[in-house]
């Protein structure tokens, strides 16, 4: 095994060398290397990311010492992001890092175009006009962002790309894609060729559960007008017929086909999500289209024509209790059905390439096959502007998470985290930071947050005392632990990001360490 192979052994195995290619390619921005910031970056660089830049115009002082582990006393009054780039640079060499000793917010202002040399940029403690401004700029330069912030005991991390689009999204729980109520004419000639009565019965114990369900689904179609089992009481007669096929009660085969009929009575064709994602106005190629729309309009004219509204075939079938003989003969009926599918969609992207005025090789044969795999599994992701969220949220989800007692906390937070910014903005200072005017803060935030729901259309709601008391004693402070754990979920939604596998977060994360809670809002 090569030594990046090795290196990175374990990562390699939930998102493979695709995915790792792609980090070692991705170049990441980081805003202010603080505790959250820093820790964020460190499980990226840890992960193979091909370079990293830090921007921190702060020095090191006394207090750095308490929360990050990235800064000694050796390092006081050095450059923070000299320090921390240092530091991090040493925990992986083959990672390529620089530093630019400057203050976020002025390099937000000064010199926006800077931001388009990054695949993504983690923005972390960054308060009001910076995060509306930074939005705009990277969704303009089409770079992904990754908001992070750790304030006392509460945070929150948020996701913002104009369009995140997901071949390999990974789902936790999906049916495997057998056709058994659909199958295609070889998977139909072959079922044909086993007979289900055989009298041996080390023979009959061995018949995959596949190609049992297959015959009975056909048997039931006969004999229900053509129809598969839909109701509650069909379902259960289904079974009851699959299971007087058993000549003995060790028959695992046939328990095996029990337990997976419900795959019989699955909806035939392309889900209601996949079904959106052809119908999307994104589907209709241009030459400015990416891939994933290209391969989109594809699989749209597949679905139509020789996928007979079926997605094209992944492939792959589960272990089963199964004679070698049927078994490896079922392999190859799904592998050459998976390979001829992958052929015709080859075809039509190449053909729509070529429309478009694009080179028709443009897009690769693993791409290709890859998208054909998961045709049933992409996904399209796209996030609100930060600003829309600032000046236009939803009222009726903010005044449903208040009234709630699961949520309140969580909506508390958000507000009160805007609320602060606002704070900071008209008094040159984060309440209850510095010593003394504890009970004038506490007040002052009162007032300033309930100002902000007025503004935000939520007349009459209030907040909690306890929680506005809290966050003043806060301070501003950036705790390691709530840091470390916020950097984490940031630097988990980057890699997803990165990567384009799993799915990313939709809303705004919250994190509330009083009652111990992780809660999305999309507002």
């Amino acid at each position: 095994m090569s030594e990046p192979k090795t290196k990175y052994d374990r990562q390699l195995r939930i998102w493979g060398e695709v995915g790792q290619a792609a980090l070692e390619e991705a170049s990441i921005c980081l805003l202010n290397c603080g505790p959250t910031g820093s820790e964020a970056l460190k499980n990226l660089v840890l992960g193979g990311v091909g370079s990293i830049t830090i921007v921190d115009g702060s020095k090191v002082e006394i207090g750095d010492l308490g929360n990050n582990f990235m800064v000694d006393e050796k390092s006081v009054g050095e450059s923070k992001a000299k320090t921390v780039c240092a530091f991090l640079q040493e925990l992986n060499d083959s990672v390529k890092a620089k530093f630019i000793e400057e203050s976020p917010d002025a390099l937000i202002l000064s010199n926006p175009c800077f931001f388009s040399n990054f695949t993504l940029v983690i923005a972390t403690q960054l308060v009001g006009d910076s995060v509306v401004k930074l939005d705009r700029i990277c969704r303009e330069a089409n770079v992904k962002l990754v908001f992070a912030r750790s304030y006392g005991l509460a945070g929150f991390v948020r996701v913002s790309v104009k369009e995140h689009t997901i071949v390999d999204s990974k789902p936790d729980h999906f049916l495997d894609d057998l056709r058994l109520n659909n199958p295609w004419p070889e998977l139909k000639s072959f079922v044909e060729t086993i007979d289900l009565n055989v009298s041996d019965p080390v023979a009959h114990k061995h018949i995959p559960y596949v190609v049992i369900l297959v015959k009975m689904a056909d048997e039931w179609t006969q004999s229900h007008s053509g129809n598969l089992p839909s109701t509650r009481e069909e379902k259960k007669e289904f079974k009851d017929f699959v299971k007087s096929k058993m000549i003995s009660m060790d028959e695992d085969n046939y328990k095996e086909a029990i337990e997976a009929a419900f795959k019989v009575f699955a909806p035939r064709g392309i889900s209601s999500e996949i079904q959106q994602i052809s119908n999307d106005t994104c589907a209709e190629p241009t030459s400015t289209s990416s891939d994933f729309w290209v391969m989109v309009a594809a699989l749209k004219e597949f679905v139509s024509n020789e996928g007979d509204g079926e997605a094209p075939l992944e492939g792959s079938i589960p272990d089963m209790t199964s004679s070698t003989e049927h078994y490896i003969n079922l392999q190859k009926i799904y592998l050459a059905k998976a390979e001829a599918d992958f052929l015709v969609m080859e075809e039509r992207v190449r053909n729509i390439l070529k429309n478009i005025g694009r080179d028709p090789s443009s897009i690769s044969k693993p791409t290709i096959k890859s998208f054909c795999k998961n045709a049933r599994k992409l996904k399209v992701c796209r996030y609100r502007m930060v600003e829309e969220e600032f000046n236009n949220p939803s009222v009726t989800e903010i005044q449903k998470c208040l009234a709630d007692e699961d949520y309140s906390g969580a909506m508390g937070f958000y507000i009160l985290l805007r609320a602060v910014d606002r704070f900071a903005a008209n008094y040159n200072k984060f309440p209850g930071q510095f010593d003394g005017g504890m009970d004038e803060d506490i007040s002052r935030l009162k007032t300033t947050a309930l100002s902000l729901l007025t503004d935000l259309g939520c007349n009459g709601s209030v907040l909690p005392d306890d929680l506005i008391n809290e966050m003043c004693r806060f301070g501003a402070s950036e705790l390691h632990v709530v840091a470390a754990f916020l950097g984490g979920i940031a630097s988990q939604e980057a890699i997803k990001l990165v990567t384009k596998q799993f799915i990313p977060m939709l809303g705004t994360y919250i994190f509330n360490g009083i009652d111990h809670k992780s809660q999305l809002l999309t507002l």
